[in-house]
């Protein structure tokens, strides 16, 4: 009865030391359909980053699905699509802003699209910032 006990478990072992591998590889394969998109936004009044404090920060994730503390995370993730991200956003050109200077700095931190980006922008104000990205920044 040993015998058959040790080769059960010498079975056991080496069916786990075999297939676990590949058990293991399909599992990792549909993560790895979606490059990572999870970003930190922050926005606070200032003239920089460095000596603003910021005021809110948010947490936005867009892949698979949009996600985060963001208030409007689904919106906020087509946005940064269709710019390519954010250092392609663009302003829209049916906001009109006043020239009141009263700075506003946004930073944007993290992975988009599975590279890292560190994103940094001071409007004039908040009316400009909202022209930039209307679904983005307003949070």
């Amino acid at each position: 009865m040993r015998n058959t006990a040790r080769w059960a478990a010498t079975l056991a072992l080496t069916a786990t030391a075999v297939c676990g591998p590949l058990t293991g590889a399909a599992l990792a394969t549909p993560a790895s359909l979606y490059a990572p998109s999870a970003l930190v936004l922050t926005v606070g009044h200032g003239d920089s980053a460095a000596t603003a404090t910021p005021l809110r920060a948010v947490t936005l994730s867009c892949a698979p699905t949009a996600s985060g503390t963001h208030p409007a995370a689904g919106a906020a993730c087509a946005e940064l699509r269709a710019a390519g991200g954010p250092e392609g956003l663009a302003p829209r050109s049916d906001v009109l802003c006043t020239k009141q200077y009263d700075p506003v700095v946004v930073t944007v931190d993290g992975v988009w699209q599975g590279k890292r980006v560190s994103y940094e922008r001071t409007f004039a104000n908040s009316c400009l910032k909202y022209a930039y990205g209307a679904d983005v920044f307003e949070f």
